[in-house]
């Protein structure tokens, strides 16, 4: 009965969905705000794959229309917690007796995702750590959430998305959710970081516990800290501090490493008591082909400069673009919008200007998906840059972007 209560919900969100789509599309307006209601109503309880996607739709709050965006939020903020009498089964399951190891666990959880949820807890000799606990009989019913969530997916055609992206994109989605189950893997990734960033004083990464982690149940070092998107009203060197380090940390890790955390949802950042920055979850990390970045770069150069035949020749390199007809004039327009963030000299993200730009150009974007399609095989890297130049936005980050991409596109110019 609850696995037909779950696919019954996702059925009524896709029909849903698709009404605000049809409305959009026979030119008529979408009733956002009571999709949104719907969105929260549906995924607070859900879990896994469907609160996944709201969880990708939420990074993109600015560019959705107003009321879906607040619902997206409101449901990252007060998802429903998995009650706690779940949790502890699945912890007496790891531990035997969770009070044999634990003098105290927080049964309310301080953080709360897609695939788990965190607890607060310490152990005897008074160390405080963190366990982030897998939902129960998640992995049972992610398979059959990710089919409920394929058809739900078929509503992109009224974008105009082909086939062929929907299925990547898909296919994107479900192997970061099962990757994402790999509590060994994510201890691993942690303890990696760990080591390429211990001279960063800046950074912070949470020390994985081998010894109370296991198949569903991932123990860390507790690290205190404000999360990102509280940063908005907090002062503005602690700001502009974290935002220097995610963006030196990003390009190092692109640049150096050919690897990216892909998850770039704001509440897994957060600054601690210091000013440093915390990264709270590794379970989805990716590695960046160097051609692939040298491709990217070289699409980067010729929108600075201006170049919609070089855009679109770039774009052709990267499999952006299909059909024929080169939309010369969005290119052009793009060109303008991003521009004006690689200016000469430290260039504010919270220019608001910059976002109207971006949100009006939406519109177009969507029309010419026949023509322009982001890349079947960068859909992650692109949907990760787009969250961390989100999380920069929310931190009204000042960065000299021209300076820090001047030697990389020279780089990606090289040949060999």
């Amino acid at each position: 009965m609850r696995e037909r209560g779950r696919t019954r919900r996702l059925l009524g969100l896709g029909a849903r969905t698709g009404g605000a789509l049809l409305r959009t599309r026979m030119g008529g307006q979408a009733d956002w705000r009571a999709l949104g209601e719907a969105l929260f109503e549906g995924l607070s309880e859900l879990k896994g794959p469907a609160m996944k996607l709201a969880q990708i739709m939420s990074q993109w709050d600015d560019l959705l229309p107003p009321d879906l965006a607040e619902e997206l939020a409101r449901l990252q903020r007060q998802a429903e917690p998995m009650p706690w009498e779940s949790i502890r089964r699945t912890l007496d399951d790891h531990y035997g007796d969770i009070d044999g190891v634990f003098c105290e666990v927080e049964t309310r959880p301080f953080a709360s995702a897609s695939m788990g949820q965190v607890h607060r807890a310490v152990t005897h000799d008074g160390e405080t750590l963190v366990l982030k606990v897998q939902y129960p009989g998640l992995a049972e019913v992610l398979e059959r959430d990710l089919a409920q969530v394929r058809r739900l997916m078929r509503l992109g055609r009224w974008f105009k998305v082909p086939q062929a992206r929907l299925d990547a994109l898909f296919e994107e989605l479900a192997a970061s959710l099962r990757g994402e189950l790999d509590y060994h893997a994510e201890a691993a990734a942690l303890a990696r970081y760990r080591q390429r960033y211990s001279d960063w004083p800046g950074l912070v990464i949470p020390e994985p516990l081998p010894a109370y982690s296991g198949e569903r149940v991932l123990a860390m070092r507790h690290v205190s800290g404000t999360p990102l998107r509280e940063l908005e009203a907090s002062d503005d060197a602690t700001r502009q501090r974290i935002a220097q380090t995610l963006a030196d940390w990003l390009t190092e890790e692109l640049f150096t490493h050919g690897e990216l955390h892909a998850d770039p949802h704001a509440g897994n950042f957060a600054a601690d008591a210091e000013g440093r920055l915390v990264i709270y979850d590794l379970g989805a990390v990716i590695p960046v082909p160097e051609a692939r970045l040298k491709a990217m770069m070289r699409l980067l150069e010729a929108t600075l400069a201006g170049d919609p035949m070089a855009m679109d020749s770039a774009l052709l390199e990267l499999g952006g673009r299909q059909g024929q007809g080169a939309p010369l004039a969005l290119y052009r327009e793009s060109a303008e919008a991003v521009s004006a963030l690689f200016a000469p000299g430290e260039q504010d993200f919270g220019d608001v200007r910059v976002h109207r730009r971006l949100r009006e150009l939406s519109p177009k974007v969507w029309a010419a998906m026949d023509r322009l399609q982001p890349p079947a095989d960068t859909l992650l890297l692109s949907r990760t840059l787009n969250g961390h130049y989100w999380n920069l936005v929310r931190l009204g980050a000042r960065l000299d972007m021209r300076s820090r991409t001047a030697p990389l596109m020279a780089w990606a110019q090289q040949q060999g």
